[in-house]
Formats: structure tokens, C-alpha cells, sequence
């Protein structure tokens, strides 16, 4: 029997498979994941589990019995080894093999390896899995002094946690600020103050040369300008790279992921991808991205599940990201990079502001820190083309509600003034 098979059971693989299933798709659907839980939700992972504050069954998006109601077959614990498509059969790890007349790649990222001597000691960790976590997590218990290689979303995730564990934590960033390819250089200065605040030690333009150990383990971190900074636990969170091994054996097209259109096709009609393993032309940012975030994964999966059953919706979300660092809660809208004018909204100083971004008098996307009123603003005005004025953003008594009210009112007209009948 042929049908759907899913590889991944990742946010974009339940999504699609949800969103195929609820738009009519009546045939059989497999999710093939190579790990053996059920599928979860990754981002707690730096933050809330390693605190102690969710388990790995409240992190665990559906249960056994949601997916048997949705007549959605699991085969966990097992690797798609091969896309097969003169014969249109997935092979698996075991020998076994499914057909389908669709797939969905939803394979995700891996982390990336830092080539660096003493990066295979016993107390060198990576995480990205329900497994790096539970690991990481038990390490971090016994742990005194920790040093997270890497500045990004994930370092500074667990470097946070393990702060408010009250570990000693040192961070080693390779570039002159933090976040340098996902905020402006106003939030990467108020993230290090805040880092600084609680006591983690912050070192920019510092690299790690090599990691030295002791019995087969790690002691000491060497960095680029022989500083020596002690280490019982080491975390390299220096990025993420797509998993795009399976579709660039078969054949598909891959400039940094696998590259998909709007209804996430790959170069292959039968043959889908959603998530961080994917690159696509992003409408508002204007250019090609591979995107790591759950709205895109999401989202993405989304428009891939619609054209399975043979609906339509392309992909046309605007980009969201989002970020806990203490009691820090970062949002991100849109793609500020060749931004050209910002405007701040709210109090830096009492770490509830936005930053908002413009290129050529176009709103393009918004950073807020403890301003959640102002994503939900965000989005609608960002997808909608709708740019206040800096002036307007300064001025707290502005009420974004205004602009939007006037779109819709405007769009309103302008379906009335349609005619019944266009002229061919």
C-alpha cells in the first residue's frame, strides 16, 4: 500500500502530516524517525529542562493515541536510509521498506562540529536531541565551571540556565558582538550587558584553539590568545547545519538545505521538505534563507501538507524567532539585516523595549524584549506592508491599532469596488 511517508518527526513532520490528513488526504501516512521518543518539543531544551522546570513527557507533542486517531503510523527508533524513486519505496535501517507516492524530508539540523584538538573528550557536548538534553542535564549537576563556545541562540540558552544553576559560565564568542546574524547591534549589547549582570563572564573575538583534558577528560578551554580558562563541562553551540544527506543521494537540488518553493516541492514533484533542513525564497527578507524556527518549520509543513491533498496555500509567513535569557524574553519578527533606520519603543534601561527596523522607509521587522503586545503588532504591520513612522514607533501613546484599523477598512473598499467580472 502506498501513501505518504514523513521523514522526521519534527515539528514539520507532524505538520505536515497533520495538515495533509485534516485537508482530505485519505491514503496511508508513516512518520519514520530515527530516534525512539515520540515526537517533541525541541526548544525547552536549553532552558526549561535543563532547570528542572519540564519533563520529557510534558515536552512530548502528542501522544501515542492523537496519532492512532489520525491514522498516522509511527516507526520510531528507525533510519530512512534511501529514496528510491524508480521504484517510489523508502528503504529502511533493518532491511524493511515502505512505498509512497509522496514524501516529506523534515530531516532537520545538525549541530556543527568545531574541528579542534580535544573536542572528542569525555565532557565536550553538542545539543540538539531529547538525548544531547537529558545528557547535558546530568552533567550540568555535577559541574562547576562551564564554558560555552559560541554566542548564538543555544549558547547563550544554556549559558543562561546554567547561570541560574549557579554555575560559573564563561562564553566565547568568535565575533565583536553577540547574535551578530540575527539582531542589531543595540539588542547584542543589551544581551551581554544582561549576560554580565548575572554573572557569566562574556569574552568577544575570543576563539577556542583546543580543549585540553585530563584522564580523558575535559580540564581547560585554550583559547586563541593562550588564555587558559579552566573546564569541567564544555558546550560548542557554534550553529547548526541542514540534514540534507538523503535528498542530495537522490538527486535533489540543495544550495544550504534542500531548496524548496512555496509549497515546499523540491526539485522532484513527489518529493516534499519543510524545516530547518530546507532553503526557500523568503518573500519578506527578499532573498534565499534556510530559517531555524518553529513558525517556519510550522509553517512551512503547512503549505507542504495543502498541496499533498491538493489544496493550495503557499508559504508566505513572515518570519518569527523567539528566545528566553533569564527573565529576557526576546521575540523577533521579520529579518532586520541591511536595516538602514531603527526606531526603540519602550525602556531600554528597564529591559522592556522594541527595536524597530527599516530599509527605505519600509518597516522590516521588529526585536522586543518583554514587549509582546508589540510582536502582535508587528506581524500584522509587516505582512500587511503597513510602516509606521519612527515618530509614531517613539511615541508610546501611538496606538499601532490605528494603522491596521485603517488597512482593513481600505481593503474593505477596494473588494466592494471590484467588479463581479473582470475583463479577460
Amino acid at each position: 500500500m502506498s501513501g505518504l511517508v514523513v521523514i522526521g518527526a519534527s515539528y514539520a513532520g507532524v505538520q505536515a502530516c497533520l495538515t495533509a490528513r485534516d485537508s482530505g488526504y485519505a491514503e496511508r501516512i508513516t512518520i519514520v524517525a530515527d530516534e525512539h521518543s515520540l515526537p517533541y518539543q525541541r526548544p525547552p531544551l536549553s532552558k526549561g529542562f535543563l532547570l528542572g522546570l519540564e519533563s520529557k513527557e510534558s515536552l512530548i507533542l502528542r501522544d501515542g493515541a492523537f496519532f492512532e486517531k489520525k491514522a498516522i503510523d509511527l516507526v520510531l527508533g528507525t533510519r530512512a536510509l534511501e529514496i528510491d524513486k524508480r521504484s517510489r519505496k523508502v528503504l529502511l535501517g533493518g532491511g524493511s521498506e515502505l512505498a509512497f507516492d509522496k514524501v516529506v524530508i523534515a530531516t532537520g539540523s545538525h549541530a556543527r562540529q568545531l574541528p579542534i584538538q580535544g573536542a572528542d573528550l569525555d565532557g565536550v557536548c553538542y545539543l540538539r536531541s531529547l538525548h544531547d538534553a537529558v545528557d547535558l542535564k546530568a552533567r550540568l549537576h555535577d559541574a562547576s565551571e562551564i564554558v560555552v563556545i559560541g554566542g548564538g541562540f543555544i549558547g547563550l540558552e544554556v549559558a543562561a540556565s546554567a547561570t541560574k544553576l549557579g554555575k560559573k559560565v564563561t562564553v566565547l564568542e568568535s565575533a565583536s558582538r553577540l547574535l551578530e546574524r540575527a539582531v542589531s547591534p543595540l539588542v547584542s549589547e543589551f544581551l551581554l550587558d544582561t549576560h554580565v549582570q548575572h554573572g557569566a563572564d562574556v569574552l568577544l573575538e575570543e576563539t577556542a584553539a583546543s580543549i585540553e583534558g585530563r584522564h580523558g577528560r575535559v580540564a581547560a578551554v585554550l583559547c586563541g590568545n593562550n588564555r587558559r580558562i579552566p573546564a569541567d563541562l564544555v558546550l560548542i553551540g557554534v550553529g547548526g547545519l541542514p540534514n540534507d544527506q538523503l535528498a542530495k543521494s537522490v538527486g535533489l537540488k540543495c544550495t544550504n538545505g534542500i531548496v524548496v518553493d512555496d509549497h515546499g516541492r523540491t526539485s522532484d514533484s513527489n518529493i516534499f521538505a519543510a524545516g530547518d533542513c530546507t532553503s526557500h525564497f523568503n518573500i519578506f527578507a527578499q532573498e534565499w534563507l534556510r530559517l531555524e524556527s518553529v513558525q517556519n518549520a510550522q509553517d512551512q509543513a503547512k503549505a507542504a501538507g495543502l498541496a499533498i491533498a491538493g489544496d493550495t496555500g503557499p508559504y508566505e509567513s513572515v518570519p518569527r524567532f523567539w528566545s528566553d535569557q533569564y527573565d529576557a524574553k526576546l521575540q523577533i519578527v521579520g529579518i532586520s539585516r541591511n536595516f538602514d533606520t531603527q526606531a526603540v519603543r519602550g525602556s531600554i534601561e528597564d529591559g522592556k523595549f522594541s527595536v524597530f527596523y527599516y530599509r527605505q522607509k519600509k518597516l522590516i521587522a521588529v526585536d522586543s524584549v518583554n514587549r509582546a503586545g508589540d510582536q502582535m503588532a508587528a506581524r500584522r504591520l509587516i505582512a500587511g506592508g503597513i510602516s509606521p513612522s519612527p515618530e509614531e514607533v517613539m511615541d508610546l501613546s501611538f496606538d499601532f491599532k490605528s494603522l491596521l484599523k485603517a488597512a482593513d477598512s481600505a481593503s474593505v473598499a477596494a473588494q466592494k469596488s471590484e467588479p463581479l467580472e473582470r475583463p479577460v
